[in-house]
């Protein structure tokens, strides 16, 4: 539209902001040597011919179009509003831009990895939509001194977040926050206080790795390695541990790990593939009481447990199997309740009872056999 705009014809009010619902009346003027008369134009907006109700030449070189209850601009560069010749030929263009001012972005928060950045994520207020180009702008400043500062690092892959990436303090609160604005108006959000060593995060673990527990069927032996950015921070770290099935998708969480970096996972089931993840949660660096923010999930680290000696194992007297079978069924859910309740988690000493139980069920079930087996 624009390469094809002259002198000789000009659209009044060219690029106009306007609100959603409100009403435009736009003049095309042409000049009088091209000899056109008002009345053989035509409007077009995105390309769509407008009625010519609301059309009123104003004179003869002037047309007018009425637009009333206008709707959100279709994108944020603009609606063509354009006048024509009565041979079609593009005369004059403006564009519209319809939409609404900011309302106060909401849910600003932040975080830290490793102490050595600060990101923030915000979200458009209301509907989240002005459907006109606006501008965020994240803000902060020291607490107690210091000048208000602008973030420059934003990030094109998040919309709607930035990071700081320099000049950072420990020790001393930070008021942040965020400034919408538009063409119609701007809006401010709240502020929002931190210190960075209560909102840091972390890499998750590295060097995660999932094995067997010698021949017991349901259990897996997890080890990690702490995150080794925080190596030199004086901290407390909290971990999770999370397990599935091959072909489910439906994660068990182990809350109870506690700042070991070792675990053994129990009451699993014998033969069967599980993946496993970890996630490490930095609380209390330099003292900071704080919950502490929790980092991303490790990668997928998958181990399978042994296969049960009783399904592959097998009997030539059914009766007496059966019988075996049966007894040690009812052993296992005597115990099995307080296995689930005291070996459940990381505590060494009810790991070593509950490994205790199971070499003595084993011997047990071996010494069945031996009786129940027929002698050459």
């Amino acid at each position: 539209v624009l390469s094809k705009l002259t002198f000789e014809s000009v659209i009044y009010p060219q690029d106009p902001v306007l609100r959603m619902g409100s009403n435009l009346t736009a003049s095309c003027w042409v000049h009088s040597d091209l000899g056109v008369h008002a009345s053989s134009l035509f409007w077009t907006l995105n390309g769509q011919q407008l009625p010519s109700s609301l059309y009123r030449v104003l004179s003869p070189t002037n047309l007018s179009v009425t637009l009333a209850g206008l709707n959100a601009s279709r994108q944020t560069s603009g609606d063509n509003l354009v006048c024509h010749n009565h041979k079609g030929h593009i005369l004059a263009g403006s564009c519209l831009y319809v939409g609404m001012p900011p309302e106060k972005p909401v849910n600003l928060t932040c975080w830290s990895r490793n102490t050595k950045d600060l990101t923030c994520s915000w979200a458009p207020g209301g509907k989240g939509e002005t459907n006109i180009s606006t501008q965020y702008t994240l803000k902060y400043k020291l607490r107690w001194y210091g000048k208000e500062k602008e973030c420059e690092d934003y990030t094109h892959s998040q919309p709607y977040s930035c990071s700081i990436t320099r000049d950072l303090h420990l020790f001393t609160p930070y008021e942040i926050w965020v400034e919408a604005s538009n063409q119609l108006g701007q809006a401010t959000s709240d502020v929002i206080t931190l210190d960075i060593l209560d909102v840091v995060t972390t890499d998750p673990p590295s060097g995660v790795t999932v094995s067997r527990v010698g021949q017991l069927e349901d259990q897996l032996s997890v080890r990690w390695e702490a995150p080794p950015a925080l190596k030199d921070f004086l901290f407390q770290a909290k971990y999770q541990i999370r397990y599935r099935l091959e072909d489910s998708q439906d994660w068990k969480v182990m809350d109870d790990v506690g700042n070991q970096t070792s675990c053994r996972l129990a009451g699993l089931r014998p033969g069967t593939v599980y993946f496993v993840q970890v996630r490490c949660n930095p609380v209390g660096i330099y003292g900071s009481r704080k919950a502490g923010i929790w980092s991303e999930w490790s990668h997928p680290t998958a181990a399978s447990t042994p296969h049960s000696e009783r399904l592959m194992s097998g009997s030539c007297d059914s009766k007496s199997s059966g019988d075996s079978n049966s007894t040690l069924r009812r052993e296992l859910k005597q115990f099995f309740g307080w296995v689930r309740k005291h070996a459940y988690g990381c505590s060494s000493m009810s790991m070593k009872l509950y490994d205790q139980w199971r070499v003595l069920m084993q011997k047990s079930h071996k010494a069945r056999n031996q009786v129940g087996s027929p002698r050459g």
